[in-house]
């Protein structure tokens, strides 16, 4: 277990909710959860673009931190339909989201591409949130641990140990996200979280034991706790049983614990 005393709860929007309605989610969830102490819990969204301005107008991202999906790595230039870092960056964003499998898969990024966004998001003073995840015919390989040390070496090539601390990491394993995803056993994600925490010492051995690693692929009410009590697992990055506010609110209470009895808080 790494000596940080703070869970990471958050969730990806992906391309649901209208701007009203993420305007609702994030009221009702702010409110759900004041009594949290935020000191012991970082809890964060990550809405559509369309909705972000607006978000970031009502809510006060040091109780709800707010984040992009994604980010293109240049300032400006003829890249129809991105988004530069200097438009997230006047509304106020403090996280990006890089390197999701379904932007790898859909839009056959690269690791290359997402080395490009992390140190890009990290230059203009983001938190990067780098996702890395073995597809189902790499865990049937049995390569599963090189690909996840090759998506890490790959995707922080170029992060100065002093730039470590505004970097956290999502485990989501490809096969067991979406409707069709398997849970990954917490035994499983606890290995792999290791495997990710040992390949970070490698990267930053000052600081690479502080950097967030998170869980996520089918995160759900019966295998949350589970997964809370791994020794290398620093928070859960929860995907539809947290697009409700009331079963957000229910899921961090069950979990909430857990992790103080983990944390010794």
């Amino acid at each position: 277990m790494t000596e940080r005393r703070k869970v990471y709860l958050g969730t990806n929007l992906k391309m649901y909710k209208t701007i009203g309605q993420t305007l609702a989610f994030l009221t009702e969830l702010a409110e759900r959860t004041r009594d949290i102490p935020r000191e012991q819990l970082c809890l964060f969204v990550i809405p559509s673009y369309l909705a972000l301005p607006a978000a970031t107008g009502a809510v006060d991202q040091d109780r709800i931190g707010l984040g992009a999906q994604n980010m293109h790595w240049e300032d400006s230039g003829q890249f129809t339909g991105e988004v530069s870092p200097l438009m997230l960056k006047e509304l106020g964003l403090r996280l990006v989201e890089i390197g999701h499998s379904e932007r790898r898969q859909h839009f056959r990024e690269t690791d290359c591409e997402e080395n490009l966004k992390v140190l890009s998001a990290l230059r203009h003073g983001f938190t990067a949130l780098l996702c890395i995840g073995e597809t189902g015919q790499e865990k049937e390989l049995g390569i599963s641990d090189e690909r996840l040390r090759q998506q890490l070496k790959l995707g922080l090539r170029g992060v100065a140990e002093a730039q470590a601390d505004r970097v956290w990491v999502a485990y989501e394993p490809v096969w067991a996200i979406g409707v069709q995803g398997t849970p990954a056993s917490p035994e499983y994600a606890g290995a792999k979280h290791q495997l990710i925490r040992e390949t970070l010492l490698e990267l930053f051995p000052e600081r690479g034991r502080e950097i967030p690693v998170l869980y996520g692929g089918s995160v759900n009410p019966e295998n949350a706790a589970a997964l809370s009590r791994q020794p290398a697992i620093d928070g859960l990055f929860i995907g539809r049983a947290a697009w409700e506010a009331e079963r957000f609110e229910t899921l961090i209470r069950q979990v909430w614990p857990v992790w103080r009895e983990k944390l010794n808080l």
